[in-house]
């Protein structure tokens, strides 16, 4: 007898969920025993289904889960109405020797594409013309092997297929594994579920063109300024400061303006009664970290530098003859380090405890009120104390005469003037008045709004 007859078929039966399981466990029938077949098989006999692969070679096929069984694709087909499809598209032509067994199942296509418009249809499009009596769905092709050996298996998956009740069959059995499923509709999505694994960070896109936008600009405004400014007027080589003194000025300036351009939407939209935020906001924090980071790196490493400790030996010998002129310089000079560092050592502290309630493992133990409580308070807090380290940086400078060279203002200066709008709105918008007004303004849009639709019905039946 063969293990096929031996085997009953089964049916993928539609139980609401939170209903007792059946007494005999849901068999499930994976095709392809890959590093994906065989994670995707574990997983499901971790989660109570029985399994049974069907394989070209049943007998030499390589190690599988304990608690599985293999057979022949025909044989593995009859056994189970929902089959799993972990092979690639270039070999799907055996599903059409099989066709006859296949009919009335449900597959689940699972392949992926190493490049995007490789072929002229969907692979689940192909794979349900192969197999015109089966209910193809796609979906779970995001998953990996790893995530699925190692139960990490975060994010919404996606499903599409024009069989409702196949497509509940798969969500059930998704939701099962722990995974959160969404349709998509019907089996011409099919093609865009495909494109999502070859998407590379889609949503970083802007904020690093913004990043390095700003990065270009003030890197060369700063080079004007200092380097060419230094040169064309005073004769004087400092092309060295290019790879680390310009860059510890651009790493910051540009940080402080990302962190501002995370909170300047919200206040905006908070005045324009829209209350929408930005989609980018993560994003923007996240370089701006990373930018400050580097700023901090810099920061120590300069002192450091010979030309900085010749810089200081020469300053020293050169005042020498005027001991109270010198001391009176190396302790205003020591008051407005320490004061600078204090508050960038501040900010920083605050800039990496957002960074780490960014991340969906830390942020996901913290209820609402506490995540907002740090990425709305805390985050206003650091941009004002970031601001704060700016305008202490250069207070002494803003009215000398020789700090607006080819009557150009310095970096620190331009970069101060979105995070000081930012910080002004907000302050604005904790006023009780400014408060009542735009109440008394939002109530008023709301009263108007059923008399501008109504005019624009009147409109369009005319």
């Amino acid at each position: 007898m063969t293990a096929a007859s031996e085997m009953k078929p089964e049916s993928v039966t539609l139980h609401p969920l939170g209903t007792a399981p059946a007494s005999v466990p849901e068999l499930l029938c994976i095709f392809g025993t890959g590093d994906l077949g065989r994670s995707l098989g574990l997983r499901l006999l971790q989660s109570g289904y029985r399994v049974v692969y069907g394989s070209r070679r049943p007998d030499s096929c390589g190690p599988l889960p304990q608690g599985a069984q293999v057979m022949s694709h025909a044989a593995a087909a009859q056994t189970a109405s929902l089959i799993f499809i972990c092979v690639h598209r270039e070999h799907y032509e055996f599903l059409e020797t099989i066709a006859q067994h296949l009919e009335g199942k449900v597959l689940v296509d699972l392949s992926n594409n190493l490049k995007k418009n490789i072929y002229p249809e969907a692979n689940a499009a192909y794979l349900q013309r192969l197999v015109p009596g089966a209910a193809v769905v796609k979906g779970l092709n995001t998953l990996s092997a790893w995530a699925l050996q190692n139960g990490l298996l975060a994010g919404k998956q996606y499903l599409c297929g024009n069989s409702a009740e196949a497509k509940q069959a798969v969500a059930e059995m998704s939701t099962k594994l722990g995974l959160t499923v969404l349709d998509r509709g019907s089996l011409s999505a099919a093609r865009e579920l495909e494109d999502f694994p070859l998407r590379l960070f889609p949503e970083w896109r802007l904020p690093l063109r913004v990043a390095f936008g700003l990065m270009a600009f003030f890197f060369f405004y700063l080079l004007i300024r200092d380097v060419i400014y230094a040169y064309v007027e005073q004769r004087k080589d400092i092309s060295y400061r290019i790879m680390v003194s310009l860059a510890n000025k651009v790493f910051p300036i540009v940080s402080l303006i990302m962190l501002s351009l995370c909170y300047l939407p919200g206040v905006i939209a908070a005045f324009l009664q829209l209350y929408r935020g930005t989609k980018y906001r993560k994003q923007m924090g996240l370089v701006a970290l990373g930018l400050a980071f580097l700023h901090a790196i810099y920061t120590f490493i300069i002192p450091i530098r010979y030309a900085v400790r010749h810089k200081l030996i020469s300053r020293v010998v050169d005042e020498i003859d005027n001991k109270p002129l010198r001391l009176t310089l190396i302790r205003q000079r020591h008051g407005e380090q320490t004061h600078s560092m204090c508050w960038e050592s501040w900010a920083s502290s605050l800039y990496v405890l957002l960074g780490l309630t960014s991340l969906p493992s830390v942020g996901g133990t913290l209820s609402w009120r506490e995540f907002s409580f740090i990425q709305s308070k805390l985050g206003h807090l650091t941009l004002g104390i970031c601001t704060a380290h700016g305008y202490i940086y250069g207070w002494n400078k803003f009215l000398r005469p020789t700090t607006y060279k080819w009557y150009t203002p310095p970096g620190y200066m331009l970069c101060l003037i979105v995070p000081s709008v930012v910080l002004v709105l907000k302050v604005l918008l904790l006023l009780p008045c400014v408060d009542r007004t735009l109440t008394r303004i939002r109530q008023g849009w709301e009263r108007t709004q059923p008399r501008e639709e109504k005019f624009m019905n009147k409109s369009t039946n005319l």
